[in-house]
C-alpha cells in the first residue's frame, strides 16, 4: 500500500500531499531523501532505502525540471509495488496542466489523483494475472528440458562420454535465447563441466607444476619460458635453498657490532623521555596554516590549453555550425536525454581519466541528466556548456562539507569539559597513517595544543618504534604498550593517562587492515564502540582508483555490522595522503567524499611535517573537468 505522495518545488514549498492516504510516516524519509539524496547528487538512482526504528520506507521520485517541481512516493519496503513509477509519471503529466506559480492549494487534484491511482493498479493487476497465465505453460516445460538435459548429461558424462552435448546443443542454445541469462550460464556450466572431467588427466599433470613459488624468481631471471619439466622442483633443490635462507646473516645497520635483536632504536622510558638528547628541529610553517597560491597557476596552464584548443581545432567548430548557431540563437523548447547524451559521455570519459571510479561517475552523470532533462536550453547557450555548468555545481556541492568540524575549535571546547579530543586514524596497509599522524600532531603543537600519541597498532612489527621515533623528533609524549595486546584497552589507557596528565588530544595509530580482514575489522570497530572517539579519520592514498569505493563502503558497512550501539560511529573525515604523486589524477578525493559523505579535512603533500593542507575544492573542479 502506498504510505504518502507528496509535491513539492525544489524550494521546499510543500504543494499537495494525499489527504485520502494520511499516514503518519515514521521518522523523516522526506527530509533524509532531500539532506541524503537529491542535494548529494545522487538524484539519478533508481529508489531510495530509508530505515528507522520499526520501519523501513522505500522512496522514488521524479523531476519536472522546467516548473521546478519534485514528486516523491513512500511506500513499505516489504511491498515492491509496481505501478509506482508509472503513477508517479502520471502524476506529474497532471499536476504539470494545472500548475501555477501563484497559487499555492490543490485541493481539486484529489480526485484527480484517486483516478489516476485507480488506473495504475489496475494496470499492474493486469500485468500481474498476464504473468501468471504465462508462466505455467512455457517455463515449466522449459524447466523440465532444462533438467532432463541436466540429467541426461550427468549420466553420459558417467558413462564417460563426450556426445552427451551433441543432441542437445540446439535446444540448449534455443533455451537461452527465450529463457534469458540465467539460464544460459546455467547451460554453459554444465558444457563447462562436462569438458573438463572429459580433461581432468591433462589437467592435473598440468597444474602440478604450474605454480611453484620456489621456482618464480628463477624463472624470471633465466627469461620466463620454461616447459613443464623445468618447472617441477627437485627436493634436494629445495632442500639447498631452505639451507641457504637458514644461515643468512642478520643486515649491518651501522658499524657497530651485530646485536643480539634487530631493536635499533633508543630506549625510551615510561612517559616518552629519551635517555639520549635531542634537539627538536625548527621545521617551519605548516601548509595547512597557508593560504593556497597554487590555483592561480593552474588557472593560468588552463587558460594557455584553451588558447591553443581555440586554434588548433578550427574544423570542429566549422562543423554543424549553422545548426548549432541557429539551436544557441533561438534555443531550444526543451532538453531531452538523446539531447544530452553526447556531453554526458564525454564528461564520464574525462571523469574517468581523472581517476575516478567508474561506479561514481555514472551515478554523477545520471544526476545531472535528471537534474537537466525538460529544462528549457536559454538562448545563445550550447548543451555541452550547459552541461558542464551543471556537473560543476554538482561537483562542488559534493566536495563541500555538509557540516562544518574545526578541529582547534572542538579541542577548545573539550578541553572546558576537562576531556582530551581523541582522534582515531584507520584505513588500510601502507598508506601513511603513522607519518601523518605525526603532521597532525605537528600542526597542533604549531597552535600550542598539548598532544599525546598513543601506540595502538601492536600488530605490524616496527609499528611501535616508528611512532616513537615522531615522538622522539616532535617531543610529544607517548603511550605505548607493546605487541600482541588488545588495541581497544591500549587506547582506553592511553586517554586516561592524558586525562590525568592533561593532555588536549590524544592521537590513536592504528593497524593497517584490509577491509575484507574480519578479525582486525572486529577488533578496530571494538576499539571504535569502547573509546567513543570524537573523530575517525579514514586514511587513504590518492592513488586508488575504483578500489577506493570499496574501502570506504566496506569500513563504514564493518563498522555499522559490528557495533552493539543503536547509532554506530562510522567515519567522520578523509586524510588523503601522497596527493603530490598524482599530477592531475585527482578523482579519488571525489570517489572518496561521494561514497562515504565525510568531507576530506587533511590532504598530504610530502615527505615532512609541514606538508598537510586542505583541499581546495575549486581548484580540484577545474583539474577534474579540464
Amino acid at each position: 500500500m502506498l504510505e504518502q505522495l507528496l509535491i513539492f518545488t525544489r524550494g521546499g514549498l510543500i504543494l499537495w500531499t494525499c489527504k485520502e492516504l494520511g499516514n503518519a510516516l515514521k521518522g523523516s524519509p522526506i527530509d533524509t531523501l532531500i539532506r541524503s539524496c537529491l542535494l548529494e547528487e545522487r538524484s539519478g538512482a533508481a529508489s531510495f532505502d530509508y530505515n528507522a526504528p520499526g520501519t523501513a520506507y522505500t522512496l522514488k521520485w521524479t523531476f519536472h525540471n522546467e516548473l521546478g517541481l519534485v514528486f516523491v512516493a513512500v511506500y513499505q519496503k516489504i511491498l515492491h509495488l509496481l505501478y509506482v513509477d508509472e503513477l508517479l509519471a502520471m502524476v506529474k503529466h497532471e499536476f504539470s496542466g494545472i500548475y501555477d506559480p501563484k497559487r499555492t492549494v490543490y485541493s481539486d487534484f484529489d480526485e484527480t489523483f484517486r483516478q489516476l491511482k485507480k488506473e495504475a493498479e489496475a494496470r499492474a493487476e493486469e500485468l500481474k494475472k498476464s504473468k501468471q497465465v504465462g508462466k505455467p505453460v512455457n517455463n515449466s516445460k522449459k524447466q523440465g528440458q532444462v533438467q532432463k538435459a541436466g540429467l541426461g548429461g550427468d549420466k553420459k558424462k558417467n558413462e564417460g562420454g563426450l556426445a552427451s552435448d551433441g543432441g542437445d546443443g540446439d535446444t540448449m542454445k534455443g533455451r537461452r535465447l527465450e529463457n534469458g541469462n540465467s539460464n544460459g550460464n546455467h547451460v554453459d556450466i554444465k558444457e563447462s563441466n562436462v569438458f573438463g572431467t572429459a580433461n581432468g588427466k591433462e589437467n592435473t599433470s598440468s597444474n602440478l607444476g604450474a605454480f611453484d613459488v620456489n621456482k618464480l624468481q628463477k624463472l624470471r631471471s633465466k627469461g620466463g619460458k620454461k616447459t613443464e619439466k623445468t618447472v617441477t622442483v627437485d627436493s634436494n633443490g629445495s632442500k639447498a635453498e631452505a639451507k641457504k635462507k637458514i644461515t643468512k646473516k642478520n643486515r649491518v645497520w651501522d658499524d657497530s657490532p651485530p646485536e643480539s635483536k634487530l631493536d635499533f632504536t633508543d630506549p625510551v622510558g615510561e612517559n616518552g623521555d629519551n635517555n639520549t638528547e635531542v634537539v627538536a628541529a625548527d621545521h617551519g610553517e605548516s601548509m595547512m596554516d597557508k593560504e593556497e597560491d597554487f590555483s592561480s597557476e593552474s588557472e593560468a596552464e588552463e587558460e594557455e590549453e584553451e588558447e591553443v584548443g581555440k586554434e588548433s581545432k578550427p574544423d570542429k567548430q566549422k562543423k554543424g555550425w549553422f545548426s548549432s548557431m541557429f539551436q544557441s540563437i533561438a534555443g531550444k523548447a526543451n532538453l531531452e536525454r538523446s539531447d544530452l547524451e553526447p556531453a554526458l559521455k564525454a564528461l564520464k570519459d574525462r571523469l574517468m581519466t581523472k581517476n575516478v571510479a567508474e561506479e561514481i561517475a555514472e551515478k554523477l552523470c545520471e544526476s545531472v541528466a535528471a537534474s537537466l532533462e525538460g529544462k528549457k536550453l536559454a538562448s545563445f547557450t550550447r548543451i555541452s556548456s550547459t552541461v558542464q555548468a551543471a556537473m560543476e555545481e554538482a561537483l562542488v556541492r559534493i566536495l563541500t562539507p555538509r557540516r562544518s568540524i574545526d578541529i582547534l575549535r572542538d579541542v577548545h571546547a573539550a578541553k572546558e569539559q576537562r576531556k582530551p579530543y581523541v582522534v582515531v586514524f584507520v584505513g588500510v596497509n601502507g598508506v601513511g597513517k603513522s607519518t601523518n599522524l605525526a603532521k597532525v600532531a605537528y600542526w597542533l603543537q604549531q597552535h600550542n595544543v598539548s598532544v599525546m600519541m598513543a601506540a595502538c597498532d601492536t600488530f605490524r612489527s616496527g609499528a611501535v618504534e616508528q611512532l616513537r621515533t615522531h615522538a622522539r623528533r616532535l617531543q610529544i609524549p607517548i603511550f605505548e604498550k607493546g605487541y600482541e595486546k588488545d588495541p581497544a584497552v591500549v587506547a582506553k589507557e592511553a586517554i586516561q593517562e592524558a586525562t590525568n596528565n592533561g593532555s588536549d588530544v590524544v592521537l590513536v595509530d592504528t593497524a593497517g587492515r584490509m577491509q575484507d580482514n574480519e578479525p582486525l575489522m572486529r577488533a578496530l570497530s571494538k576499539l571504535v564502540n569502547l573509546n567513543n572517539p570524537d573523530l575517525v579519520l579514514f586514511v587513504g592514498e590518492a592513488l586508488v582508483g575504483n578500489d577506493a569505493v570499496d574501502q570506504l563502503s566496506k569500513f563504514n558497512q564493518k563498522l555499522a555490522d559490528l557495533s552493539t550501539s543503536s547509532n554506530p560511529r562510522l567515519i567522520d573525515g578523509i586524510l588523503l595522503t601522497k596527493f603530490d604523486t598524482i599530477d592531475d589524477k585527482v578523482g579519488a578525493a571525489l570517489s572518496m567524499v561521494y561514497i562515504s559523505g565525510a568531507p576530506v579535512m587533511f590532504v598530504g603533500c610530502g615527505q615532512s611535517y609541514t606538508d598537510l593542507k586542505k583541499l581546495n575544492v575549486k581548484s580540484i573542479v577545474k583539474t577534474l573537468l579540464k
